[in-house]
């Protein structure tokens, strides 16, 4: 099987395990029927932006060109810092992806990893986000009407517990099983003062995910086609957005949405 296109961020699906689909072009590949297989991925030195489409020397913000990244909203700085974010005060890049995008109902979560982290998603992202981040376990906090509150939230209670998943232990890592979710969550949310605690998600469920990766590395290698445009190996698995190889190297595919691949597969 040979493909070829600009990839994006592998779309999944939430079975045991997780179900992955990487965007090539105008196809799909279903990777977890090439664990097992042996890869060999080929860099054309070719990125094009993912919103303007427009080739760029460089990506900035895991795909955007400098012009892009600028100016679009999917690259704004509340994307990564929440609590940034001024839609509700009507300012914006663009309010008419605001109001779909950060004046929505927003998610404060709890996730292992590999330990515990607070986190803010868009509800209806979920649980891809949490995929994504490849955590075991995840539970909601609170629930806000917009995505600045939810930033003030995860904010506050980053100076108790880190709001970052460190790739490497999330990677080598099934999830520290002893975290108590249910009582981490009601002792966090104790830590919150009384105008963010009104906030609070009753709901206690626990979302449990596996991942098409039966044996867990020891240690990491992270690789880039900036660096070795041609990466080669057999696929021993997959979790987060990473494809896990059998010498313990990892290629994070978000980080190279735009890029244009092409993917060989051998059996």
């Amino acid at each position: 099987m040979v493909v070829e296109g600009n990839i994006l961020k592998m779309r999944t699906e939430l079975f045991a395990p997780v179900n992955y689909y990487l965007p090539a072009g105008n196809t799909e590949v279903y990777m977890n029927s090439l664990i097992g297989s042996r890869l060999k991925l080929t860099w054309s030195g070719r990125i094009n932006c993912i919103s303007c489409g427009k080739k760029t020397k460089r990506s900035f913000s895991q795909g955007f060109c400098f012009k892009c990244f600028q100016t679009v909203p999917e690259a704004g700085e509340s994307v990564i810092r929440p609590a940034l974010s001024k839609s509700h005060l009507g300012i914006a890049r663009d309010m008419e992806w605001a109001e779909k995008q950060d004046l929505t109902a927003h998610v404060v979560y709890l996730a292992v990893a590999s330990e515990l982290k607070v986190g803010v998603t868009r509800q209806t992202s979920l649980p891809q986000r949490w995929i994504d981040q490849g955590a075991a376990f995840a539970i909601q906090l609170a629930v806000t009407p917009n995505r600045h509150i939810a930033g003030v939230i995860e904010l506050f209670l980053s100076k108790f517990i880190t709001d970052r998943t460190n790739w490497k232990s999330m990677l080598t890592s099934r999830g520290n099983a002893d975290i108590h979710l249910v009582g981490e969550k009601k002792r966090i949310a104790g830590l919150l003062p009384a105008e963010l605690k009104k906030y609070y998600c009753e709901s206690d469920e626990i979302l449990n995910i596996e991942y098409p990766l039966e044996q867990y590395p020891e240690r990491v290698v992270g690789l880039t086609f900036d660096k070795q445009p041609v990466i080669e190996g057999m696929l021993r698995g997959i979790k987060g957005q990473y494809l896990v190889f059998d010498d313990n190297t990892v290629l994070n595919i978000r980080k190279h949405n735009g890029y244009y691949i092409s993917l060989e597969s051998f059996d």
